[in-house]
């Protein structure tokens, strides 16, 4: 069992950074996909990043709307995910949600086990 605690969300003006960190719990950490989704209102949950797990070589993986504005990075000793937003734009506006899911977990959310609560995201022009 992993449980999922997800920080770091807020209010920013179009152009700005935000950091989101998803703390894990358990000493598996390392072993899982992580993953993170974000869902606007009234439409459906969708793929922002993942990264694998060492084992299956660390890579990151992003949806073509972030890529080149986000970061996703994993510090396994502190069980944390993190998601470095740069250059915010108002369609990122969202609630964001890490998962984690294990062996090679990809852009599908039903490829990951376990969710953290949301964190909203809100981005201003």
């Amino acid at each position: 069992q992993v449980q999922l605690v997800v920080s770091g969300g807020g209010s920013v003006q179009a152009g700005g950074s935000l950091r989101l960190s998803c703390a894990a719990s358990g000493r598996t950490f390392s072993s899982y996909t992580m993953g993170w989704f974000r869902q606007a209102p009234g439409q459906e949950r969708e793929f922002v990043a993942r990264r694998r797990s060492d084992w299956s070589g660390s890579s990151a993986y992003y949806a073509d709307s972030v890529k080149g504005r986000f970061t996703i990075s994993r510090d396994n000793a502190k069980n944390t995910v993190y998601l470095q937003m740069n250059s915010l734009k108002p369609e990122d506006t969202a609630v964001y949600y890490c998962a984690a899911g294990r062996g090679v977990a990809g852009a599908d959310s039903r490829d990951y086990d376990y969710w953290g609560q949301g964190t909203q995201v809100t981005v201003s022009s």
